[in-house]
């Protein structure tokens, strides 16, 4: 347990309390603030708040044993915040507090990274979306801009009523969340034509976003312990619920990170209290509750066929830059692969 003033914070004991595969970080590596999966390999990267962005080929040895094996490193100018892959598995994009975007062609065995945009102000997400073969970039600048490599200059821009907090993507439904708690949903082939605008269904900020599957809705999660399911036709909307978790007696955490399992429709939440769960959402039960950790859940994503879940230990910021100065423990950060067996993830029959 961390106690600084009023703020009270109480975590697991060991780096790896979950006996899940341990990746090899680069020495003194600040907060990782995303990862991404190839999405036709296993290759994984893993971007951070002191610039850098680590690429990994994870792999399995006799008996299915996981281990990640470094394959090379860029730094960027500033703290990066986001990353996606082209959806060829060749080449990966990155965003952050530069307000740059940047493309890194990981196949070229070339460790450098090419500037294609900018922002006015940091980038907090982007994406590739295959049916428009652009990047969508969202921003603090409080615009979504897309990029199709063809010029510096974005092909689209998109003004929105507050920055960008956090977004997703699945085919052409884009889902994005705004610091006004506005969630704006587009037919992303159709990106000038917003589809619809909804108020937040929870009550404080919002955290992160995952469309489900199937496109028909998506989770959301806010600072505030809880997570909400809302569906997009209003004929769904008998299937809207919401649930709190990631709380410990009086104390609230957010929720860092939700990213769903693409076979079955079941997904992670991740949040400030170093826990991470599955979740079912159309039985409304919980698959599985993992050990507390060290450090809060800061992100998390599975990797394309559903097998491994990657996930980082790290100091999120939810507590302020003094909590961080006066507590030596969040300066470590940890990533991890969780094996995810299909009978730990998979929805069970009632």
């Amino acid at each position: 347990t961390q106690s600084t003033g009023k703020i009270r914070m109480s975590f697991g004991s060991g780096n790896n309390p979950n006996r899940d595969t341990e990746v090899q970080l680069p020495p003194n590596i600040d907060s990782i603030s995303s990862v991404s999966w190839s999405p036709t390999s296993n290759l994984l990267v893993a971007t951070t708040w002191d610039s850098k962005v680590c690429l990994w080929d994870v792999q399995r040895g006799l008996g299915g044993a996981l281990s990640a094996v470094p394959k090379a490193l860029v730094e960027r100018e500033a703290s990066v915040l986001c990353s996606t892959w082209h959806s060829d598995g060749t080449k990966v994009f990155v965003g952050g507090c530069d307000n740059k975007v940047a493309i890194w062609d990981v196949a070229s065995g070339n460790n450098t990274s090419i500037v294609i945009g900018q922002h006015s102000a940091p980038i907090k997400t982007l994406f590739w979306v295959d049916e428009v073969q652009c990047l969508m970039t969202g921003s603090w600048d409080k615009t979504l801009r897309f990029w199709d490599g063809k010029s510096s200059a974005p092909c689209k821009t998109v003004n929105l009523t507050e920055r960008v907090y956090c977004a997703d993507v699945i085919g052409n439904l884009g889902v994005i969340g705004t610091a006004d708690r506005k969630i704006f949903i587009y037919d992303l082939r159709k990106p000038d034509q917003e589809y619809k605008r909804i108020d937040s269904p929870l009550k404080y900020q919002s955290r992160c976003i995952s469309c489900f599957p199937d496109k028909t809705g998506f989770a959301l999660g806010s600072i505030e312990g809880r997570v909400a399911i809302h569906h997009i036709e209003d004929k769904d909307k008998g299937k809207d619920f919401a649930f709190k978790c990631h709380r410990d007696g009086n104390n609230v955490y957010a929720i860092n990170a939700i990213s769903f399992h693409k076979k079955f429709g079941t997904f992670v939440t991740c949040g400030s209290d170093g826990v991470f769960h599955f979740w079912d959402k159309d039985a409304k039960q919980r698959l599985k509750q993992f050990v507390k950790g060290p450090l809060p859940v800061s992100c998390a994503s599975f990797n394309a066929e559903g097998s491994v879940l990657a996930y980082a230990y790290s100091y999120d910021w939810s507590k302020g830059v003094e909590v961080f100065q006066t507590n030596p423990q969040f300066k470590s950060s940890y990533l991890l692969l969780h094996h995810t067996p299909e009978e730990e993830i998979r929805a069970r029959r009632r």
